[in-house]
């Protein structure tokens, strides 16, 4: 089984792509804290790029930007490929099967757009009326 879950924060705003097909690619990066402190006291980040295909890459790149803390879900996936010198080497992605939100709309770190949420009438509720119509009822 190959599944990997992962909380960190964007190093860099989402670069959403397009293959040669026309397929949605996201690919960004997060920043993960390890659990523990060096014997300095410094703590170890680990850094790790992902990918997002289709829907779910649209969604991280209209959604999320720098320094937003997101949680990942998916698999790790191994890449060989030559460089420009002809070395080969060996490149690991995280492809993201599910990826959430975690930092507050209008939050401290940018967050996201809150003008959908915003409640009506200048910060009150809209009312619900009643409805009393039992005439069309068929039972």
């Amino acid at each position: 089984m190959n599944k990997v879950f992962l909380i960190g924060n964007l190093t860099r705003d989402p670069e959403l792509t397009e293959t040669s097909s026309g397929i949605s690619v996201c690919r960004f990066a997060i920043a993960v804290n390890r659990n523990y402190s060096s014997a300095s006291g410094e703590r170890q980040t680990d850094f790790f790029n992902c990918v997002a295909w289709r829907g779910l890459g649209e969604n991280v790149a209209r959604y999320a930007k720098k320094g937003n803390k997101v949680a990942v879900s998916g698999s790790v996936e191994l890449r060989n490929y030559e460089d420009s010198q002809g070395v080969k080497r060996t490149g690991i992605d995280i492809v993201a099967q599910d990826v959430e939100f975690l930092t507050p709309r209008g939050g401290s770190e940018g967050g996201f757009d809150n003008s959908s949420s915003a409640p009506a009438q200048g910060g009150k509720r809209a009312s619900l009326q009643a409805f009393d119509d039992d005439s069309d009822i068929p039972f």
